[in-house]
């Protein structure tokens, strides 16, 4: 109680009891939380919280990661380059790019020459194709293709529209050769994060196939490849991918289609 010591006149009275106690202190740390939190989120303070990291920050510091990662490819492609400048110019024969990649990362027995099952198999489609209708017409569906399996081995994974698994992953052995399905011209080839070292090919009739987690690519954009090409080396690169296998897709006008309709990859 709070009176006038003149007067003894009462100017401000209150009753403390156990709940008003507690409902003051609860109600002013609500306040006061709701207050500071609001302050945080709000306001630039939250970028000198310790661990906080702004997220332009957490762009550039991924955008410098991706150009540092192509520099030194440019920059390793760059020393072979100038190696093989000075052998030429030495007299000496400078060392095939290919031979590079088999000496490297356990690939010492990488073959890329065609296989007889392959050729015999080439064979085949180029004569079903011959007195083709529909090929002379240049305006083919999926179902009338000829697709050549990019790799063969066991299907670990199938196509799944519903949990966002455009294609197929295909498991093989290490050093394994990737072969282009159909003849196209390459339109990416190049490092993701999801995905690694990507290559995709651009067929007739609005049709592509893509080939993810390679360890290495062996064509640029802008190659022609035919069917049976080899295009990439089978790997484990990427942020989805838990071993070495193939991500294979196969898209119709921006649709994507399941690949073991028209492949056999076993």
């Amino acid at each position: 109680m709070i009176i006038r010591d003149t007067t003894f006149e009462e100017r401000f009275s209150l009753r403390l009891t156990p709940l008003n106690v507690i409902l003051v202190f609860t109600s002013s740390f609500l306040i006061l939380g709701a207050f500071y939190v609001s302050l945080i989120l709000f306001t630039p303070l939250k970028e000198y919280i310790p661990g906080y990291a702004d997220g332009a920050i957490k762009a550039s510091i991924i955008n410098a990661s991706v150009k540092a990662d192509s520099l030194q490819m440019e920059l390793s492609a760059l020393k072979l380059y100038q190696r093989n400048l000075k052998l030429v110019m030495d007299g000496k024969i400078p060392a095939d790019s290919l031979e590079k990649i088999r000496s490297q990362d356990g690939y010492k027995d990488l073959d890329f020459q065609i296989s007889e099952q392959d050729s015999l198999l080439r064979v085949k489609v180029e004569e079903e194709e011959q007195y083709s209708i529909s090929n002379s017409s240049g305006k083919r569906n999926v179902e009338q293709n000829y697709f050549f399996p990019p790799l063969r081995g066991v299907v670990t994974a199938k196509y799944n529209v519903g949990y966002q698994h455009f294609g197929v992953d295909v498991v093989a052995q290490a050093g394994e050769a990737i072969k282009a399905a159909l003849d196209g011209t390459v339109i990416f080839a190049n490092w993701t994060s999801d995905g690694g070292y990507v290559i995709q090919v651009q067929h007739t009739n609005n049709q592509v196939t893509l080939y993810k987690h390679n360890s290495r690519l062996l064509k640029s954009v802008g190659d022609k490849v035919s069917v049976g090409d080899p295009i990439a080396v089978i790997g484990n690169t990427g942020e989805l991918t838990s071993g070495p296998h193939l991500h294979f897709e196969l898209w119709k006008n921006g649709r994507p289609v399941d690949p073991e309709k028209f492949i056999v990859f076993n």
